[in-house]
């Protein structure tokens, strides 16, 4: 058995997992520790990058306390981490600024002066618009993209842009902590919307970085996600306590990464992610987009293929607000004496295990009660920073259980719309893999498999699968698993949820009410949200 170790950097916290490889990925051992999301007025949202390295180092130490397995036999370790942030750091590697995550919506002004401006299509500029599908199949148009955190950084805080050098995500930044080297993997490179994807032409785009005022020597060298990026440095070795010179790869960021954890990396596979955020996922060998509807086809892990991406901003997030103001007693969450917070899967599981106690208690349609899933906004299939969650139809007969179920049916709606917005451009699978926390849950399975027609299956650990696409990178760096095509070999399926016809007639009703929300609510959200304006 090799032995590998990952680091999954999400949104709330790192876990830190230990693999064993042979004919299967297994979870050997895990640690984690949670740090800071810094909620700024104007949007901002902003996170520490000393408090991930600190976390990488007590989950790593963590681990090696009292395991078995010497830190001198792991052969390799890698990143799945979230993505679309901004980290600037100098020419000593030293962050200039706190990095911005992709939460963050404060770009709106500079986004306007670089895109919407001019004859527009879809709220772009028609030439820039042509330009960006040309030579990157997709466009900028997201306050939340990186390049408009870049321009904003520019605009509003010169003195610190003036001393970047090097323009890195999350994942890359913890690479050059580890290695020294400053790289970006291919998908993050994508994420920045500057990467040529034409046959033959990948790499940094010189005619989108003059278009849009883009410094090409603040953007690094580009590798593969299986590729090594160097070794551990003496220094970082002692802080994470493991072996000097241990070979780090490229690794990921969770929209590359979580599908090939879930075992759905060949050409055609579809998967769902319930976690913070959620998204739906089909692999294909083009490029497509759907300008109309906010979807495109990322750069995937895998040569020569794509991920067609559509995203949601919060899921597993409604479920904690849930948690946090909703539920309180009622479910017994905080008499049952028990830590439902010790760590993000006691969470997890603890919140879902309870909460589908819960949601049994009410019939399927949550009595009628709807819930729009947009507690941060939303992107797919309608970008639009000022849209909100708010539940629709109480009636005096309403409790807290349709409420709650009505939270889960919300997310699973929106799910369903993404998923039905793909497959106008692309063959979406069934069944269709699901994983992150959501997938923990046989009540969230079968509700999901109801409200989508679609058979659903579910992997251990569905709440790791970015880490275990991690700890395939490396599995193919190595040379043990042949390419990440055959990953899904070693991520077989553990349980499966097939669509309760009988519940097919109120979801359906609900469903067709659930699209209408948004459009009937669009002004007012922005009456609400944008006052004066």
């Amino acid at each position: 058995m090799t032995y590998v170790l990952t680091y999954d950097v999400g949104t709330t916290g790192v876990k830190t997992c230990l693999f064993g490889i042979d004919q299967r990925i297994t979870l050997l051992a895990s640690a984690q520790q949670g740090y800071n999301l810094y909620l700024l007025p104007g949007g901002g949202a902003e996170q520490d990058a000393g408090e991930w390295w600190d976390a990488m180092c007590a989950t790593t130490n963590a681990i090696f306390h009292d395991c078995e397995i010497s830190l001198h036999e792991v052969a390799g370790i890698s990143f799945c981490s979230q993505m679309q942030g901004l980290v600037l750091t100098d020419r000593d590697g030293v962050p200039v600024r706190r990095p911005m995550s992709y939460m963050d919506q404060r770009a709106g002004r500079e986004l306007k002066k670089g895109l919407a401006h001019g004859p527009q299509i879809a709220g772009a500029n028609i030439g820039k618009l042509l330009k960006s599908l040309q030579i990157t199949g997709a466009v900028s148009n997201s306050v939340k993209d990186p390049l408009w955190k870049y321009k904003w950084v520019q605009a509003h805080e010169p003195d610190l842009f003036r001393k970047a050098d090097k323009w890195l995500d999350v994942k890359e930044y913890l690479l050059m902590r580890c290695t020294g080297r400053a790289v970006m993997t291919e998908d993050s490179a994508y994420a920045t919307l500057l990467y040529d994807t034409r046959k033959g032409r990948e790499g940094w785009s010189g005619e989108l970085c003059r278009m849009f005022g883009v410094d090409r020597r603040h953007l690094p060298p580009v590798i593969r996600a299986e590729e090594q990026a160097g070794t551990l440095t003496a220094r970082a070795a002692a802080e994470l306590g493991l072996a000097m010179g241990t070979p780090v790869f490229g690794g990921g960021g969770d929209a590359a990464l979580i599908g090939v954890g879930a075992g759905a990396a060949a050409v055609g596979n579809t998967h769902i992610y319930w976690g913070t955020s959620g998204w739906v996922s089909t692999v294909t060998e083009q490029q497509k987009v759907d300008v109309s509807a906010m979807i495109a086809a990322i750069v995937g892990a895998q040569k020569g293929r794509f991920n067609y991406f559509a995203e949601m901003e919060t899921a597993g997030k409604c479920l904690e607000w849930v948690r946090d103001h909703l539920a309180l007693d009622e479910i017994g969450v905080y008499l049952e004496k028990k830590d439902v917070a010790a760590s993000p899967d006691a969470a997890y599981h603890s919140l879902y295990e309870y909460l589908g106690e819960t949601i049994q208690r009410s019939e399927p349609g949550a009595g009628g009660v709807l819930f729009t899933p947009w507690l941060h906004g939303n992107r797919c299939p309608f970008e639009d920073p000022d849209a909100a969650g708010m539940f629709f139809n109480i009636r005096l007969g309403t409790g807290k259980t349709e409420l709650i179920r009505a939270v889960v049916e919300g997310v699973c709606f929106h799910l369903r719309w993404m998923l039905e917005c793909q497959a106008r451009k692309v063959p979406t699978s069934n069944p269709i893999r699901f994983v992150g926390g959501g997938a923990l849950s046989p009540v969230t399975g079968q509700i999901l498999a109801d409200i989508t027609g679609r058979t659903i299956q579910v992997s251990a650990n569905p709440q790791n699968a970015g880490a275990v696409g991690a700890a395939a990178v490396i599995g193919v760096g190595l040379g043990i698993i042949p390419d990440l095509d055959a990953a899904g070999s070693f991520i077989p399926p553990e349980h499966t949820y097939v669509p309760n016809l009988s519940n097919k007639a109120v979801y359906e009703r609900n469903y067709e009410i659930f699209r209408k929300l948004y459009p009937a609510n669009k002004a007012l959200f922005r009456a609400v949200n944008q006052p004066g304006r």
